[in-house]
């Protein structure tokens, strides 16, 4: 019902179908309302003139759907004059009641019960007294005014709420699309980190079979196998993570692979040992099993990082690794190496990997720290590890 009398906004072309309905109705109405008046009566002059404001009325009033003020005073008018265009004349005051604002609703309302007061006075009907009439004539376009406000607040409301759903939608897409964004930030940092510590072994053991030739076959076969392993590694890394960039929706940035945990530092020092790095390592972690994976995989990452940096950056010289803290206390990494020539100047930052490395312990919680003292790199980092 209210698709059919409350339309479409004033200026807007309504549908055929409402406006096929408005005619309809309204054609209805005002017949049932002529042979009403005339059922008990003999035709006279009166008839021609209701016959006449009827039709009018009737074609008008799909116009209500367009310009509903100006139609609607038509037919008010028409109301002061004939019974028959009394239905369009109320129906064009629900559309102003809907449309319009609510001053110029109420003075269309009024000037209808002004229109309905005339028509009272000179065409009385029935046996209702006059004052009733007029009650019930302001009860009726009171009732239009009401039925016109909600109609209004409704809609307003609808609006609202399919804006907010639109917002909505809109800021899930654009969540979805962030954490996309972060998670394959997070997998260029793993690249960085496993493929960079990866290559670098393998450029040590490369350099070592390029500059000492005159070494035994055994340990020249030895070397060979490290890159060949080293090589295989890489590839299955690199692997791993380009399937990952390709996937439209990724989940976990290393899926089904193994997490690296802090038992497996040893393992790496004892990697960067056999490339011919000399390495301190001085642990003392309380419970390392128990820790954390996000606590254990960016403590790894940290390790990993500084011993990469130390053998593209500090060749020979020696790295002590430091790690210490448990439940409650956090978990403190300390990564020193001495710098060569090149690199000695103060204010030597490391690479871009240190940049992500940082970001990967903020989002950790934690604080990552790097700088160049007298010629030796420090790398700091501070995790969260709750009790």
């Amino acid at each position: 019902m209210n698709r059919f009398f409350l339309g479409t906004p004033d200026g807007d072309r309504p549908s055929v179908g409402v406006q096929a309905a408005v005619l309809g109705v309204s054609g209805l109405l005002v017949a049932m309302t002529v042979f009403a008046w005339w059922g008990g009566r003999a035709a006279g002059p009166l008839l021609v003139v209701d016959v006449v404001a009827g039709v009018l009325s009737w074609v008008l009033t799909p116009l209500t759907l367009r310009r509903s003020v100006v139609v609607t005073g038509v037919l008010t008018v028409l109301a002061a004059v004939s019974p028959a265009a009394t239905p369009p004349a109320t129906i064009g005051a629900l559309q102003v009641a809907w449309r319009r604002r609510f001053p110029v609703a109420i003075a269309v309302a009024a000037a209808g019960v002004v229109a309905h007061a005339v028509q009272g006075l000179w065409r009385p009907g029935g046996e209702m007294p006059y004052g009733w009439w007029l009650v019930l004539m302001t009860v009726g376009y009171g009732a239009l005014l009401g039925w016109g406000a909600w109609a209004q607040a409704r809609a307003a409301l609808v609006r609202s709420l399919r804006e907010r759903a639109r917002r909505a939608e809109a800021e899930q897409g654009r969540r979805v699309a962030e954490a996309r964004m972060l998670e394959r930030r997070r997998i260029a940092w793993e690249m960085h980190d496993v493929l960079a510590h990866r290559l670098s072994l393998l450029a040590t053991f490369a350099g070592a079979m390029e500059y000492r030739p005159d070494a035994s076959p055994e340990k020249l076969s030895h070397a060979a196998g490290v890159v060949r392993d080293g090589v295989h590694q890489a590839l299955e890394e690199l692997r791993d993570v380009i399937s990952l960039l390709r996937d439209d929706d990724p989940k976990d940035g290393d899926g089904d692979r193994p997490q690296p945990v802090l038992a497996d530092v040893p393992r790496l020092v004892e990697e960067s040992r056999g490339a011919g790095t000399e390495v301190l390592l001085r642990e003392a972690v309380d419970v390392p099993a128990e820790a954390p994976p996000a606590v254990a995989r960016t403590a790894y990452r940290v390790v990993q990082e500084g011993l990469t940096n130390a053998r593209k950056h500090a060749v020979g010289q020696l790295v002590r690794v430091d790690l210490r803290g448990g439940p409650g206390a956090g978990l403190e990494i300390d990564v020193r190496n001495a710098l060569a020539a090149e690199f000695a100047a103060p204010g030597w930052s490391g690479g871009a990997g240190l940049v992500g490395l940082t970001e990967r312990v903020h989002l950790a919680g934690g604080r990552l720290d790097h700088e160049t003292v007298d010629g030796e790199f420090r790398l700091h980092a501070s995790i969260p590890w709750p009790a």
